[in-house]
């Protein structure tokens, strides 16, 4: 999957050892604020294994730290780390702020996604219409060579969308190359809404629709493109490197396809909810879900969902297993605790958390086309 500048998870993740490094860019929205309804003031996500560490534990370690002159946030993340809560997380205030905005449709960067190329070079894979690289007529394909003078060749790609992104207003210099052209140019970082949605008319009258993240209103997106679908066309719903997001816009995405009913249910500390679809969803249009091992959290509860009430067909690979509650807290400094507290379940009553999803077809190469095929089979074009 292609880098993209669109990160919503920050980019100092301090835990988790070697497989939170290797997420770092599917992580992007694995979880958010206001994501679960709640009755309290800080707001539950999806995450995984419950946490041994309370916030107590964690707020009075930061008190301590600030009161011997010490760091608070450093103090919070050495309790965390030791917790054993592998997605427990602290984040810097600044951080979690860049974190919000993003899980909001927005981050600020050039408006480019990369991605490997052949003999480890980096090349632009897409360049977002109106942003500071396309002004500067960067195409996809272009090579790149340098970010600020560091040579990015070899680079992991999580990198180089950390050099990619910064502050509203400030400047970097990339170094490109197309065919015998080598120049440099300089941005500047502004802020962007992120594409989450995007729909595709395929030929024989079916329609994709990708969602990359649940970020704010993509629900709403995925519920438009299904109505404004023509009759009788089938929908190819693409989950593939969906890293999840806004849970509540998870559960609207699901209402496109539900007329009510369960879509999760969960727990926070041992009390037991449920999600449930909003009435009104098209529950006849042929629907084929296209998931791989990037398909995450919230975006494992939608093919749960569509899954066990018989909605869909899944198409791909195993998902994740990235399927417990988190809950933020603000600590001492400013900076922002997450701690896991509970699971979710599907409508069926499994759990994902660890295990993932398995679809209902396996196919690791050439999914897209066999996903068509199947849909094909249903009626609803190909």
């Amino acid at each position: 999957m292609p880098g993209s500048e669109f990160c919503p998870r920050p980019r100092r993740i301090r835990r988790g050892a070697a497989l939170t490094l290797v997420f770092a860019s599917v992580l992007a929205t694995a979880a958010a604020t206001n994501s679960l309804p709640h009755d309290g003031e800080n707001a539950p996500r999806l995450a995984a294994k419950t946490a041994a560490a309370t916030v107590d534990d964690v707020a009075r370690a930061a008190a301590e730290a600030m009161a011997d002159g010490k760091s608070g946030t450093e103090a919070a993340e050495a309790v965390v780390s030791r917790s054993g809560d592998r997605w427990g997380a602290v984040y810097d205030k600044s951080e979690y702020e860049a974190f919000e905005q993003a899980l909001d449709g927005q981050y600020t960067g050039v408006g480019l996604t990369a991605r490997r190329a052949a003999g480890g070079q980096v090349e632009v894979a897409e360049v977002q219409p109106g942003g500071p690289a396309a002004k500067a007529d960067i195409r996809a394909g272009d090579r790149l060579r340098t970010i600020n003078g560091l040579p990015v060749a070899e680079r992991p790609v999580t990198e180089v969308v950390a050099l990619l992104r910064g502050g509203e207003r400030t400047s970097v210099v990339l170094g490109l190359q197309r065919r015998g052209r080598v120049w440099t140019e300089r941005l500047v970082r502004t802020t962007l809404s992120t594409r989450a949605v995007t729909v595709q008319h395929l030929q024989g009258g079916a329609v994709m629709i990708k969602v990359a993240s649940f970020t704010k209103g993509s629900g709403a997106r995925v519920r438009e493109a299904v109505a404004g679908a023509p009759a009788g066309a089938g929908v190819l719903l693409d989950l593939r490197g969906n890293a999840g997001g806004l849970v509540a816009e998870a559960v609207t995405a699901a209402s496109a396809f539900l007329d009510g009913g369960l879509v999760a249910t969960y727990d926070i500390r041992g009390e037991q909810r449920a999600l449930y679809a909003s009435p009104g969803g098209d529950t006849t249009r042929p629907v084929v879900a296209l998931v791989d091992s990037g398909t995450m959290s919230a975006a494992e509860l939608v093919t749960g969902a569509l899954q066990d009430r018989g909605r869909a067909i899944t198409v791909g690979s195993r998902t994740f297993g990235k399927g417990s509650v988190q809950m933020p807290s603000r600590l001492p400094d400013g900076s922002v605790a997450e701690l896991t507290v509970g699971h979710y379940r599907t409508p069926a009553g499994h759990s994902v958390d660890g295990r993932g999803i398995t679809p209902d077809l396996t196919a690791n190469e050439r999914a897209e086309d066999r996903a068509q095929t199947v849909l094909g089979g249903l009626g609803g074009g190909s």
